[in-house]
């Protein structure tokens, strides 16, 4: 008995302590926001989810009388009878919470719920049920019942970012809140409980079944009639087609791909996001932000194709520029991210890193002139060069590299074998997309995405060092409790290492990524001009940072996508529908585009260089021979070599006579080329015959 009488004490005591509390520190305030807010790498807001918005705020007296009825006999019967909790529907919570060992079942009142969405997260926690139940006192204390409802009706979350009973009423129904029907106010009333489940936008079976119920409920409660439920439930509601509540700013590509990375980092769903009330702090560089725009706008004109551009630093990862499509407002879709399409020549260094680890260099030759591969499954592969332009003649692969000689290409995939190619680019580079070990892979006709291109080629920009693309550096709650930060999660994964940062995060051997980064700069150097112009000619007058990239050309997609030590940007431009690019000038937007932007985008940035490796070493190429440069020879480039690997013989003869005592290179098929004459061998027994 004596310790029945200490717990009632206890508990009297605490409730006491409790009110003595709540009276003390006064009412809370009810000008809490709850939008989520996006800022810029340097903490500008580029972007805002609508929580709590005054300018959608309405008094109760402005909102239709059905609405309330409605709200309150389906949410909180006893509302206007409580003290701001309804003990028996609590009690019989919190025995089945007990009896399950969970927090699931819920029997909030309006004020309860109105206290979480103005202070609280949504996370289902003791913590926060204990705080929910303080907060709900104080107001209840200091505010009256229609002081709270308004409030409630004002800040409820409908999904689809509409927050408040006017802001929901605009979208769902296009009609202020004053003027809502028996049907749209139950409507509108069932989808708090559940706005990805109850919206009529994403399921409307669900939203009658959910609006059907309320209705029922208002009958048999006597708050109407027989005739006004007939009519309610046989209403065929207007919907909206407008649909619009908030808009995204700056960079909504950019946003939408933040917003998809919260997701993951937090693990919650888009409608937690929307009213969360969360600071999230980007990688967004508003002015490189801003040049990828202007570029895109004042080159592309054509309204019909499309374009997906992204630009990222090679040392973090950090995206500092994006943008999927010409005009968001008309087409989301994110061309950078979603959209998967075949790279062309643009894949062809991923090869060329995959050849020089196997045995390659720069100033390897291979015949470059029509050519039939027959393949070991006997099947025939004859691809051809950008209009049908060969050298007839050996060439160099930076040379190759230069001109984007398909041939050469081919030839080598087939040396390292597809698969081999294949698993590089998945293992090494990054790719998540399927790649199909063929041999037509060497030029690109498997389908990717930008962001995987630009990771990949942000890997050799960096000296071949491991890179996470990412948008997000730090996000916090409503009130500064910070729930990720990048910088402090990567500091603890990492842990102690017995190697240096750069050691741990070595993918690519940093020698053979800066002799691959040194001809990728062959695109704008027009001494390596040969049987064709250089493929970055149309655009080298128009640069002054010394670049490295590659361009890609199908059909129907065009890319670019290059770099210095201090960015990576890549720029792809088609049609939706792969319809072909016909005009000519269509063909060079991507060029174009990524030119523009680059050029604006270093004005900012210092003039980075990589630090070249110990064990690399630069010497003259005669480019018709492969061989080390005389003063007899003809056109010359200097190339980078292990040491070890460069040439040992000298140019001394002509190409005449190099033919002469070569006639195996004039052949049509590929066995005798220097190289491949295992290539039998290598296509049936796998790489290098194991």
């Amino acid at each position: 008995m004596k310790s029945i009488f200490f717990l009632i004490l206890m508990m009297g005591s605490c409730i006491a302590v409790l009110l003595i509390a709540s009276f003390l520190l006064g009412p809370p305030s009810l000008d809490r926001s709850q939008n989520t807010i996006y800022y810029s790498n340097t903490e500008e807001v580029i972007g805002e989810e609508f929580g709590s918005e005054k300018r959608y705020w309405v008094s109760l007296d402005e909102i239709d009388d059905h609405l309330e009825q409605a709200t309150i006999w389906t949410e909180d019967q006893h509302f206007y009878d409580h003290f701001g909790f309804d003990f028996k529907r609590l009690a019989g919570a919190i025995w089945k919470d007990i009896r399950t060992m969970s927090l699931k079942e819920g029997a909030s009142t309006i004020t309860q719920q109105y206290a979480r969405n103005l202070y609280l997260t949504h996370e289902k926690t003791w913590k926060r049920k204990l705080y929910e139940a303080f907060y709900t006192i104080r107001l209840e204390m200091f505010y009256d019942k229609d002081e709270l409802l308004e409030g409630y009706l004002n800040t409820i979350y409908f999904g689809h970012g509409a927050y408040g009973i006017e802001a929901a009423s605009k979208f769902f129904f296009d009609k202020s809140a004053t003027e809502l029907s028996w049907a749209e106010a139950a409507m509108l009333a069932g989808i708090p409980k559940g706005p990805s489940h109850y919206s009529p936008f994403h399921d409307l079976d669900k939203a009658k079944d959910r609006q059907e119920f309320i209705l029922t409920n208002l009958y048999e409660k006597n708050v109407i009639d027989k005739e006004t439920y007939e009519t309610a439930l046989n209403e065929e509601l207007a919907f909206s087609e407008k649909r619009t509540i908030t808009t995204k700013g700056v960079a909504p590509y950019f946003q939408d791909v933040v917003v998809k990375e919260l997701q993951s980092l937090l693990d919650v769903d888009i409608e937690e996001i929307r009213s969360g009330g969360y600071k999230v702090y980007t990688t967004l560089d508003l002015k490189q932000q801003q040049a990828m725009q202007q570029a895109s706008d004042k080159i592309l004109k054509n309204t019909e194709i499309q374009i997906g551009a992204m630009a990222m630093e090679p040392d973090s990862g950090a995206v500092t520029a994006l943008i999927g499509g010409q005009d968001y407002k008309a087409s989301s879709f994110n061309r950078v991210t979603q959209a998967k399409r075949m790279p062309g020549s643009a894949f062809k260094p991923f090869l060329y890193y995959t050849a020089l680890e196997n045995g390659m260099t720069p100033a390897t030759t291979l015949m470059s002139k029509p050519t039939t591969f027959e393949l070991a499954d006997g099947k025939v592969y004859q691809p051809s060069n950008y209009n049908d332009y060969y050298a007839n003649q050996p060439i160099t692969m930076a040379q190759a590299l230069a001109l984007s000689d398909n041939i050469y290409a081919v030839k080598t995939n087939l040396y390292v074998t597809p698969k081999r190619f294949a698993r590089v680019v998945e293992n090494k580079f990054q790719f998540k997309s399927e790649l199909d070990p063929v041999a037509s892979l060497a030029l690109g006709t498997e389908v990717v995405t930008v962001r995987e291109m630009v990771t990949g080629y942000s890997m050799l920009a960096n000296g071949g060092l491991d890179v996470d693309a990412h948008t997000i550096t730090k996000v916090t709650d409503p009130y500064g409790e910070v729930l990720y930060d990048r910088e402090k999660e990567q500091t603890e994964d990492k842990g102690w290492s017995l190697f240096s940062k750069s050691e741990d995060k070595q993918v690519l051997k940093k020698e053979y990524a800066y002799i691959l980064t040194d001809m990728m700069k062959g695109m704008f150097q027009e001494e390596l001009n040969g049987y064709m112009s250089v493929t970055g000619a149309s655009i080298a007058d128009k640069l002054t940072r010394d670049y490295a990239g590659k361009s890609g050309t199908t059909n129907v997609d065009n890319w670019m996508i290059g770099f210095t030590p201090s960015l990576t940007a890549g720029v792809w431009v088609g049609y939706d529908d792969n319809r072909e690019i016909v005009k000519t000038s269509d063909k060079r937007y991507a060029k174009e585009v990524w030119a523009s932007f680059m050029e604006s985008a270093h004005k900012d940035l210092p003039e980075e260089h990589i630090v070249k490796p110990e064990n690399v070493v630069e010497v003259s190429i005669d480019l018709n021979t492969g061989f080390l440069a005389t003063d007899e020879c003809g056109q010359t480039h200097k190339m980078l070599f292990v040491r070890g690997t460069q040439p040992t013989k000298y140019c001394t003869v002509h190409l005449e006579e190099y033919e002469h005592d070569h006639p195996g290179e004039l052949d049509e098929m590929i066995p005798e080329d220097r190289l491949l004459e295992n290539w039998w061998e290598w296509m049936w027994k796998g790489e290098d015959g194991r």
